[in-house]
């Protein structure tokens, strides 16, 4: 028994689905809204975070800040969705993140589920990251994906255009490469819904 041939769990729109101008009105709402350290807080130590984890600018924007644009992101999950990877129930139920990558900034190795996938739902099932700038503007900081290959030099790197979007399966093991000039910045989302089976 396998899956059936149209069936993935890595798909890269070949085109931009947001063009360079809701990509610039994203980048404004992310720059507007309160800023955080990105670095994931150490578990059972609340004001410690790891640094060999993460290092980036991250905020969120709001539902309401951009309607049009959520809406249109939904409608491309859904359709991914039904052509790639076939989850049920999914929907969007977290607000997007806006994330800036400096020089030196990354994200290692990790997935954006628990290993358990046992959360109360929504669970998340498709993440995707969207590039916000152009990538003249930076160096470095592709997104990797780890692929259960033998031989890991064949993981899955992907350097998007300004507007492109990469939807993969949330329990994916990824990363952000280190930036080594300039500034990157992306949309990431998580949609979700009952829990996998």
């Amino acid at each position: 028994m396998r899956e059936p041939d149209w069936k993935s769990y890595i798909v890269v729109e070949p085109e931009p689905i947001l063009t360079p101008q809701q990509c610039q009105e994203l980048i404004r709402l992310g720059q507007a809204e309160p800023q955080s350290d990105g670095a994931i807080m150490v578990a059972g130590h609340p004001d410690k975070k790891d640094y060999t984890a993460r290092k980036s600018e991250i905020s969120w924007i709001p539902f309401d800040k951009a309607p049009k644009i959520y809406s249109d992101l939904l409608g491309w999950m859904q359709l991914v969705n039904r052509n790639h990877f076939g989850f049920e129930g999914m929907e969007m139920h977290e607000a997007g993140q806006y994330s800036e990558y400096s020089k030196g900034d990354f994200y290692n190795w990790h997935m954006d589920v628990g290993v358990n996938a046992t959360p109360t739902p929504p669970v998340r099932k498709i993440s995707m990251t969207l590039l916000l700038n152009d990538p003249k503007e930076f160096e470095g900081g592709e997104l990797e994906i780890f692929s259960r290959a033998a031989n890991t030099n064949d993981n899955f790197v992907f350097k998007l255009k300004q507007g492109q979007a990469l939807f993969f399966a949330s329990f994916h093991v990824h990363r952000v490469r280190p930036i080594t000039s300039g500034n990157r910045k992306s949309l990431v989302m998580w949609f979700g819904g009952t829990p996998l089976k």
